[in-house]
């Protein structure tokens, strides 16, 4: 495959405009434009709210090899001063969505004039960042015509060099599950303790004893974080706070560890209920951010071909503790996810997160050779 210098533009129009999760109307609009600019004979698009997917009709067509990218932005303040930074307040491409729609782009680019045996479908999936866009449109039916067989995504890794791309058969990345949790009891005059029921100190009791649970529920050859990331409690000084809120995340690498330390921390907040006559709400939602777990067959197939690729420096890749939504495909449908490296000086979310957009043309190249080869059965 040629390289497709054009599509780092098309990656500095979409940084321009990044939206949140199932906000993506200009975003959606923009690809759209692009898809209907291709060669439409072997095409059949869908859409719905912002997703869009497109297949690429093969010429035999019994097997559909699905490609995904994300198409939402964050609410960050960018601070890059690129020429062409963000325009929207607030918001910006920092994870690095706008790569992985530029290069989804090269990709259906690519085939469109070049058929396959097998069908390929790409994904242009909202809300991988808020509220788990894959969960949203797999169970609402919208793949159902459309159903890959085998799923691949890549997600931009700013410590590995341009060049670099790198995974592991089983678990990359962690599943997750937000922590939403209020406390109500009783408030009064700081002078009279006896009369209150102190939310703030429920509520310090519970942080303290969460932290046990990684510590002591938690098989230490297993995985597990627990963390609280806000607290709100309080109007004065002299005021005893009758309600307090907190609000975290857990990381697992199972669903069986996910289940654990979920009912621990059910089991505490019973505890603190009754241990502070004060009544709790507790809000725990994995909302389809399940454990990465990538299958054997279809990531050593990757793997190999990666491995003996001229041109790519292969890398394999530890479990890490980020979430993805891709998780929730991968527990469906067999296939990978994998890192490309863009060799940023500032990471992932962060408001001066400068990927290489040289790694636009090298994902376009090589990741487009394998999945020709996957979808004419050459591999």
């Amino acid at each position: 495959m040629v390289k497709e210098n054009p599509f780092i533009q098309i990656r500095r129009e979409l940084h321009l405009i990044p939206e949140i999760g199932l906000e993506e109307y200009k975003t959606h609009d923009y690809l759209m434009s692009k898809i209907k600019e291709l060669p439409q004979e072997h095409l059949e698009i869908k859409t719905w709210e912002t997703a869009i997917v497109v297949r690429v009709k093969g010429s035999i067509g019994q097997r559909i090899i699905g490609w995904r990218t994300d198409i939402d932005g964050l609410p960050v303040v960018e601070e890059t001063e690129l020429p062409f930074q963000s325009t929207h307040e607030g918001r910006m491409h920092a994870c690095g969505h706008d790569m992985h729609m530029s290069i989804a782009l090269g990709l259906l680019t690519y085939f469109s004039s070049h058929q396959t045996i097998d069908d390929l479908v790409f994904i242009f999936q909202p809300a991988e960042e808020n509220v788990s866009g894959a969960k949203i449109i797999y169970d609402s039916g919208f793949l159902n015509d459309y159903m890959p067989d085998e799923i691949y995504a890549l997600h931009v890794k700013p410590d590995l060099p341009v060049g670099t791309l790198g995974t592991k058969v089983g678990t990359l990345f962690a599943g997750t599950c937000a922590i939403d949790v209020e406390f109500r009891g009783v408030g009064g005059h700081a002078a009279y303790p006896h009369e209150s029921n102190d939310m703030i100190v429920a509520a310090s009791q519970f942080i303290n004893q969460i932290q046990t649970i990684v510590s002591r529920s938690v098989n230490p050859m297993e995985g597990a974080v627990i963390t609280l990331g806000t607290m709100h409690a309080g109007t004065a000084g002299n005021i005893i706070s009758g309600y307090a809120s907190l609000t975290g995340t857990i990381r697992t690498l199972t669903s069986e560890m996910s289940k654990l330390t979920q009912q621990r921390v059910k089991d505490i907040v019973k505890g603190i209920e009754l241990s502070y006559n004060c009544k709790i709400y507790l809000d725990l939602d994995q909302a389809g951010y399940y454990p990465v777990i990538n299958s054997e067959i279809e990531t050593m197939a990757f793997i190999d071909y990666m491995t003996k690729k001229q041109g790519v420096v292969y890398k394999e890749m530890g479990t890490e503790m980020t979430g993805e939504d891709f998780g929730y495909y991968l527990d469906k449908i067999p296939g990978t996810m994998f890192w490309l490296g863009v060799d940023s000086p500032y990471g992932l979310h962060h408001p001066k997160m400068t990927p290489k957009e040289e790694a636009i043309p090298f994902a376009i190249e090589h990741v487009g050779d394998f999945l020709e080869k996957r979808a004419n059965r050459q591999l």
